[in-house]
């Protein structure tokens, strides 16, 4: 497992040894103590899952303390471009964004920190989306970040995604206080 660090701190992207031959393919998707020796000791407490088809957008989300999330996320089938925000007030990286792409053949994973919005839109149907999460969902604590909010600057390679009615009504980042 190889663990780089992005230009945004707290930030990693984890790509796993993958050992494959004409049967298949095996890989390590979580080692506690291989991610505790690059300093991420974080617990991890609920696994989620999402099914979609091609050109779904979900987020830019993020939790409130005291049930802010870390996630570790990857994609088991199909491809997304998952996008990172920085919404940490007293950060020097505030309002700056990491993109990556996530998918089936890279099998990279990507860990984001409490303190970010998180979002990502599917490149390829039938995609299953996956994320560990440092803590469990809250209702209340819940926000989110409009995904195209000209702040931020994302390009999304897209200007029609599919998206739910509570993405479709959250604020502009310009508008947003952050609790963080």
């Amino acid at each position: 497992m190889k663990i780089e660090r992005t230009h945004i701190e707290g930030l990693l992207i984890i790509k796993p040894t993958v050992f494959g031959d004409d049967r298949g393919h095996f890989f390590e998707s979580f080692r506690e103590d291989t991610l505790h020796q690059e300093g991420l000791t974080d617990k991890f407490v609920q696994d989620n899952q999402s099914f979609s088809a091609k050109g779904i957008l979900r987020g830019l989300h993020f939790q409130k303390a005291p049930y802010a999330q870390g996630k570790l996320v990857r994609v088991i089938n199909g491809a997304v471009l998952d996008v990172a925000v920085d919404i940490r007030k007293e950060s020097k990286t505030y309002g700056q964004h990491y993109k990556i792409e996530l998918n089936e053949d890279n099998k990279t994973m990507f860990y984001i920190p409490p303190g970010f919005a998180h979002g990502f839109l599917t490149l390829t149907n039938n995609t299953i989306f996956c994320y560990k999460c440092t803590d469990y969902y809250n209702k209340d604590s819940e926000g989110s970040i409009f995904w195209n909010s000209p702040a931020l600057a994302i390009d999304w390679n897209t200007n029609s995604p599919i998206l739910s009615d509570k993405d479709k009504e959250a604020p502009f980042f310009g508008e947003f206080e952050s609790p963080f």
